[in-house]
């Protein structure tokens, strides 16, 4: 393969979604109804746009200095879906996962009336489809990632753990 070829080559495959995948961990559960009980609440609900800003730009610069993704848990505490999928990643395979691809902060929103500058600070002005919202957002570019999926595990229990783990894999690269 001539140098020109394997450089277009390199080229066109950077430039598409091609790249692949962290590996997702096995989850040691096949049902929702084995995560250790009561669940997680998982959102400070005390904290101010202020404050809650703060923490997010914290987060950020941790991500960005540890070379991890920063994930942005958007919910509320009397969110069931919130609760569950924030009981999946404290199983200790899944918080490992976690830990080492991403610097997760939650941010409490709510009945969808608070914090809304965070969202809204990645091109999401309008009203939350449903909660919970996790944003994947690139550290360095403060670029949001998975732009139009962010309510995708707003309906947590009907998925699997799994499923949870599997879509958690999909950003890391």
């Amino acid at each position: 393969m001539s140098a020109r070829l394997f450089l277009a080559l390199a080229a066109f495959l950077a430039m598409t979604s091609f790249a692949v995948a962290a590996v997702p961990p096995k989850v040691g559960i096949d049902s929702y109804a084995q995560l250790q009980t009561p669940l997680p609440y998982p959102y400070d609900e005390t904290l101010g746009a202020k404050a809650v800003n703060a923490q997010v730009a914290k987060a950020r610069l941790r991500a960005k200095k540890a070379g991890k993704l920063l994930l942005i848990d958007l919910g509320g505490n009397w969110c069931g879906d919130c609760r569950v999928m924030s009981g999946t990643l404290e199983r200790p395979e899944v918080k490992a996962f976690v830990e080492r691809h991403y610097e997760l902060v939650n941010v409490d929103v709510g009945r969808f009336d608070k914090n809304l500058q965070v969202p809204g600070a990645y091109g999401i002005h309008y009203r939350l489809n449903g909660v919970p919202a996790l944003l994947v957002v690139d550290p360095k570019t403060n670029r949001l990632l998975d732009k139009g999926h962010e309510s995708a595990l707003q309906d947590a229990r009907s998925m699997t753990p799994q499923a949870l783990a599997d879509w958690l894999a999909q950003w890391p690269r």
